[in-house]
């Protein structure tokens, strides 16, 4: 699709999803980038999938050149495999958008002006929502200090991570933004140094955040645009997988970030801390495992058509 003529000022844009055991929402993701009205190219990368959807999408769009296949031989976690898919893109902007998030072209364009409006402006978010349009609060989110953390714990929700209160109906500077959606330069990216691969998955969207505001750069929540995220569908079969990753994710932030580590023994109560949360959460995982187990799942195949 060739972009209108009135969006001929838009930079190149890249857009990269990673796919691992994603499901049919991925289908859906793929068709509605091809479907926006912006010269674009859409890198798929593949960490190993073993339901065969992302050959069935490169089967499926296999006479459209705007689809790149990226197949990683084993699961390269999140990080390291959009960092992957940046080093292969020719675009000038990038966006890194989860497979089993739908945004329309409406809203591409809304985040790539919101982009361009400020040079300052390093790094643009999407508010994400559920099928009932109820927004995920990690869409707008503080630095997970570990006294924010602790104020979340207790139900103080004013001094928390996620930000109280409704959201805006426009642009607000913000900490951090959810991972389904990050929109950004390429010499921004290439910059900071890309994803740190350290994490495999979870938390590694924080870090991003943080580090481009340590450029100084910002961080803006584009809140007038919504991105459906049906969340999950990578994870949905192994919860306690992807629960551990995110732990293990949560001390690397720490580590990194938060002045508490630098007292030995208080990191080591956080350090304790995230991994008891981790084994009491074990049973509820497990019931969680068994019970789509034996739900049962559909899985990728042909498609009838685009």
């Amino acid at each position: 699709m060739s972009p209108p003529s009135t969006l001929s000022a838009i930079p190149a844009l890249s857009v990269i999803v990673v796919a691992a055991d994603s499901g049919p929402a991925l289908r859906e993701c793929v068709r509605s980038v091809l479907d926006w009205p912006l010269h674009l190219e859409l890198l798929l990368v593949d960490n190993a999938s073993g339901d065969g959807v992302p050959q069935a999408a490169a089967r499926a769009w296999a006479h459209d050149p705007r689809l790149q296949m990226i197949y990683n031989r084993e699961n390269l976690g999140f990080g390291a495999a959009v960092n992957r898919g940046a080093a292969q893109s020719s675009g000038e902007v990038l966006l890194v958008l989860n497979p089993d998030c739908l945004l329309d072209g409406a809203g591409a364009v809304r985040l790539l002006e919101v982009l361009a409006s400020d040079a300052k402006i390093g790094l643009v978010g999407a508010v994400a929502c559920n099928a009932r349009g109820v927004p995920d609060p990690a869409s707008w989110r503080r630095d997970p200090l570990l006294w924010r953390a602790l104020n979340s714990m207790l139900g103080r929700a004013s001094a928390g991570v996620n930000m109280p209160g409704p959201l805006p109906d426009h642009p607000v500077d913000t900490d951090a933004v959810s991972g389904a959606l990050m929109l950004l330069p390429r010499r921004l990216f290439e910059r900071v140094g890309g994803f740190d691969p350290g994490y495999f998955l979870h938390c590694e969207d924080l870090d991003l955040c943080r580090r481009v505001r340590d450029a100084g750069l910002r961080v803006v929540l584009a809140a007038d645009v919504r991105v459906l995220h049906a969340k999950g569908g990578s994870s949905a079969h192994r919860p306690i997988f992807v629960s551990r990753y995110k732990h293990r994710g949560m001390w690397r932030w720490f580590r990194k970030f938060d002045p508490a580590a630098r007292n030995p023994l208080l990191a080591a109560l956080v350090w304790l801390g995230i991994w008891a949360h981790f084994t009491l959460q074990l049973p509820i995982l497990l019931a969680r495992k068994l019970r789509h187990r034996h739900g049962g799942t559909s899985r990728g195949g042909a498609w009838p058509g685009k």
